[in-house]
């Protein structure tokens, strides 16, 4: 038998015992770890993972978030999730959090540090942050056995790409900014030890567009702590009067009205995206041991479209100004998500319209605004 046979043997094998270790998993635990789990899109998931059924145990730092985002989640499911604040740089503390839940059958990562331009102004916090805690986290799952895991990637993997929309097998330009680049780090690491045929790590990379939007209910949303770094929060905390004019950085790119473009995506689409893509590994249908997702809704929206969408939902006139453009920043992105449609049977479900509308609801919630 020649060499190449014997890889897809061992590969083969190697993907079976994964298979079944998975199966042993999902009837044997319900209990999923969320990392960064009181963030924006980690308290979506947290929500969503519960209505489904599934057992939630928290770790944050609160670098970002507060705890009452806990009480939040109670106040919609009736479950409040265990929670631990570590901080994932410490690798003791991680270690002895996943040994005490072991039993756990999967882990999905948010914890990380996202600002584009801050990433710029401060490289090594986020390689500290992003890398150094991912590491520790991998580890603890290797030696412990919680070997189900999603990653929150990101389109920032891209770069600006030459073609558009992007599907997954765009290759990846040099980033341009620290945190695309933690995230190409990121999943280069994870896949790498997928592959190595001596962990029984399985895993999938979800790299989702931009989500913005809020939980229906109006009781979870986007809250960074400190001045938004994010387009609609700052655009909420303007219209609310927390903020003075938005800035719209650039107005001379090479798209419709010359602010730059993004795959805006509802934040419930994402947490559903990755319900879907845990299920799939705990139910031992994933076809490799690691595999990548886009999340968008393959349409792409300028800054101004979206805050025309804004004034449109609310009735509210926002003011702006337009500036130069960010540093680290791209012209325009926009996803393929057909992969994710054929695998994962997912599509979204919210527009733009609603994206803006329940960012709005969750504001005003927030500040008492009727």
């Amino acid at each position: 038998m020649d060499s190449s046979g014997a890889g897809c043997i061992s590969q083969n094998l190697n993907i079976l015992t994964a298979s079944m270790h998975n199966s042993d998993q999902m009837n044997g635990s319900n209990k999923i770890i969320v990392t960064g789990g009181t963030g924006f899109i980690g308290s979506h998931t947290i929500v969503t993972l519960q209505e489904k059924g599934f057992d939630v145990v928290v770790i944050d730092n609160l670098s970002n978030s507060t705890a009452d985002i806990l009480d939040r989640i109670q106040s919609i499911t009736g479950i409040r999730p265990i929670f631990s604040k570590i901080e994932i740089r410490n690798r003791e503390a991680v270690l002895d959090f996943i040994d005490e839940h072991q039993d756990s059958a999967a882990v999905v990562h948010f914890a990380a540090i996202k600002a584009v331009g801050e990433s710029v102004e401060q490289p090594a916090k986020y390689y500290q942050n992003n890398i150094s805690g991912l590491l520790h986290i991998l580890d603890s799952c290797q030696k412990y056995g919680v070997d189900n895991f999603i990653f929150s990637s990101s389109a920032t993997v891209y770069g600006q790409p030459d073609v558009l929309p992007v599907m997954e097998e765009t290759p990846f330009q040099p980033a341009i900014n620290p945190y695309g680049n933690t995230k190409q780090i990121g999943e280069e690491i994870i896949r790498d030890i997928c592959r190595s045929g001596t962990s029984n790590l399985q895993a999938v990379s979800l790299r989702y567009f931009n989500p913005i939007g809020a939980h229906p209910s109006a009781k979870i949303g986007e809250l960074p702590l400190g001045i938004p770094k994010n387009l609609m929060p700052f655009i909420t905390q303007s219209a609310a009067g927390v903020r003075g004019a938005i800035q719209v950085f650039g107005s001379d790119y090479n798209t419709r009205d010359g602010t730059a473009i993004r795959d805006y995506i509802h934040v419930m689409d994402v947490a559903e995206a990755h319900v879907v893509a845990l299920e799939r590994l705990l139910n031992g249908k994933n076809e490799n041991a690691y595999e990548v997702f886009n999340l968008g809704t393959g349409e792409g929206y300028t800054v101004l479209e979206v805050i025309q969408s804004f004034e449109r939902t609310t009735g509210l006139k926002l003011d702006y100004t337009l500036v130069d453009r960010r540093p680290g920043d791209y012209e325009k992105i926009f996803a393929n998500t057909d992969l994710a449609a054929e695998k994962l049977g997912w599509k979204t479900k919210y527009s733009l319209d609603d994206m803006t509308r329940t960012a709005w609801e969750w504001e005003k919630q927030l500040r008492g605004i009727d």
